[in-house]
């Protein structure tokens, strides 16, 4: 598999090379070695696909707590020129690489980014051994594992694990002093954007940054800062059109997912040091009341469970998958999606800005309460924030579901204080969004009150929720999955309240083993009873939104509205009528991509030249 897509593509250069690939590899079952040099490598793998899966041409889903990858890297001379820099996307679970034979560099967390310098040894000749040591200990419950069994086999709603490589790896070639990061924010109310830069390597005092910003193909900004240290913030004043029809059409959202081009230059008095191509778009989100809004109107969210797998390559994916992915995603009349228990490659979240697909991210779980698996989540959960919040379709941050990870909730202060903890730290480095601190039930902080129940008759679920008294006595006194939804001591407020887990019905045609929270005979009785389950749910005006079990089947659980090849279950258009319900007019002309069969908007891949035009 050879990609042709930046693998991030808030930060892009022209100069950088995919390392995807047959690679050599080994498992290390007893841990023997701690040295490149004593690796014996004995098969090959398909980089960057883990070894359980069938693409990486192993398909061995036994236990592998320490596995090695090797790669000759034959450089070009231009790569032995300036910093090198080797990328990788993501490495389950702590990462070791050596460069002919040099520690480069160590990382811990199976689902956020590193990277290696390479500089010192690509100068140093025309060839560089590369060798990464995966350690991922698979009965290890302290990490955060989301979806991956600890046992051999996959059971209940857990997955086949993901050991190693399972993120595409690439070199990139910068210049000695580049652009490392950037970052940006909106601000509505302003009408300004927010932008944050920081440079690698030495600086010197003649440094200065050029943005650039188009809409389409007309220039909106043209700034450039001075660089008095390693960073610059500054806040982008944009032309405020003045009156709504004319504001809205700048604004993103689900129905016009508007994106607004950018090129950053890193200038050395007039010399352009360094160029990146990058992307950002204005809008808000936040709570009022118990409403959730988007650009400060109320937005009632439509959304799907999607937990990120596909039968060739588990967690890994294809750009043109995860494209497709959303692409579905919005033709099932959906505008949002809960990716569950899975921080997605960086693409997938490209596609949801491209194409206008709202994102709840959520942390991957540890299955127990130690202060290891405190450090080690709230560590990653760190650099997941640092990673994504440039994204515009994330509109809400969830570091906790079903109490997983802090499984005495009801009973342990100290439980209870961890939640409380992450819910403020993740305000705190990112308060422009809602925080769900723990999704589903048992809340003790929380900007919208979440319920997963899977109460498969209708008439159950409109007493339920059919009334915002209705919903709040529910909150107060039923008990879904015997758990209580709020705890003592929760300052319940008018949050909105939305059913993020529901229904999961299950049809399976080839009659293969498997199972749904309620089951389907045929395609007429699938098609009938999700539309009413979805027509009870639009009629339980205590709710701001929903979340449908699931998107896709994934392995044992059936209950998707696609099997695992992404094929429907059903009509899609007819599926996707019963997700919308009643649209207003403006809805129906505004949103591309209601007709399933029309076609989606298009952001180029690769980036714009200065001045050219985003086709659709």
């Amino acid at each position: 598999m050879r990609h042709t897509a930046h693998p991030t593509p808030l930060l892009e250069r022209d100069d950088w090379r995919d390392l995807s690939g047959p690679w050599r590899f080994c498992f290390d079952d007893q841990g023997r070695w701690d040295h490149p040099s004593e690796v014996g490598f004995d098969r090959e793998i398909q980089v960057p696909y883990a070894p359980e899966s069938p693409l990486s041409g192993l398909h061995d889903q036994d236990f592998h707590p320490v596995v090695w990858y090797g790669l000759t890297l034959t450089l070009t001379a231009q790569e032995r020129q300036g910093r090198l820099l080797l990328h990788f996307g993501a490495v389950d679970y702590a990462a070791t690489v050596w460069a002919n034979g040099e520690l480069v560099a160590t990382h811990e967390g199976g689902h956020t980014p590193f990277t290696a310098d390479l500089t010192r040894q690509a100068r140093a000749g025309g060839t560089v051994e590369l060798t990464v040591r995966a350690q991922d200990y698979p009965h290890d419950l302290a990490k955060p594992r989301g979806k991956q069994d600890w046992q051999r086999h996959p059971h209940s709603i857990w997955y086949p694990r993901t050991t190693g490589i399972w993120q595409t790896v690439w070199l990139e070639r910068v210049p000695e002093t580049y652009l490392r990061k950037v970052g940006w924010s909106s601000n509505l109310d302003q009408w300004q954007l927010g932008l944050k830069l920081e440079l690698g390597g030495p600086h010197t005092p003649d440094l200065s940054v050029r943005v650039r910003l188009w809409r389409d193909d007309t220039l909106l900004i043209h700034d450039r800062y001075s660089l008095s240290n390693h960073e610059v913030e500054r806040q982008i004043a944009l032309p405020d059109p003045g009156i709504d029809d004319f504001r809205n059409e700048l604004l993103w959202s689900p129905g016009h997912p508007q994106l607004l081009r950018a090129c950053l230059e890193l200038l050395r008095g007039e010399e352009v040091v360094d160029r990146v191509h990058s992307y950002t778009a204005l809008r808000s989100v936040c709570v009022a009341g118990n409403r959730f809004l988007l650009n400060g109107r109320p937005y009632y969210l439509k959304m799907v469970l999607d937990q990120g797998y596909w039968p060739g390559g588990l967690m890994t994916a294809t750009d043109a998958e995860l494209r497709r992915d959303v692409e579905l995603a919005r033709q099932l009349g959906f505008n949002g999606a809960r990716k569950h228990q899975k921080i997605e490659q960086p693409r997938w979240l490209y596609w949801c800005d491209v194409l206008g697909l709202l994102v709840w991210a959520e942390m991957p779980s540890p299955y127990r309460f130690t202060p290891q698996a405190v450090e080690r989540l709230v560590r990653e959960w760190q650099e997941v924030l640092a990673r994504d919040q440039s994204h515009p379709c994330i509109v809400a941050w969830v570091p906790f579901n079903e109490s997983w990870g802090v499984p005495d909730l009801p009973t342990n202060p100290a439980h209870r204080d961890y939640v409380r903890a992450l819910y403020a730290l993740t305000k705190t480095l990112d308060p422009s969004r809602p925080v769900i601190g723990n999704d589903g039930w048992e809340h003790v902080a929380t900007d919208i009150l979440t319920i997963h129940d899977y109460a498969d008759d209708t008439a159950v679920l409109r007493q339920r929720y059919g009334t915002l008294d209705a919903t709040r006595a529910t909150l107060r006194m039923q008990q879904p999955a015997d758990r209580f939804l709020t705890l003592h001591g929760f300052q319940e407020a008018e949050q909105p309240i939305i059913l993020s887990e529901f229904g999961g019905i299950a049809y399976i045609p080839d009659h293969s083993v498997g199972w749904g929270y309620s089951q389907s005979q045929s395609e007429e009785d699938f098609q009938r009873d999700y539309a009413a389950l979805l027509a009870a749910v639009h009629d339980c005006h205590g709710l701001s939104g929903f979340c449908y079990t699931q998107l896709t089947d994934t392995f044992q659980e059936k209950n998707g509205l696609l099997d695992e090849d992404r094929r429907p279950k059903a009509s899609l258009a007819a599926l996707a009528k019963s997700t919308r319900g009643k649209r207003t007019a403006r809805e129906m002309t505004v949103d591309p991509l209601l007709n399933p069969f029309s076609a989606a908007p298009v952001w180029p891949d690769a980036p714009l030249e200065v001045g050219e035009l985003a086709e659709d």
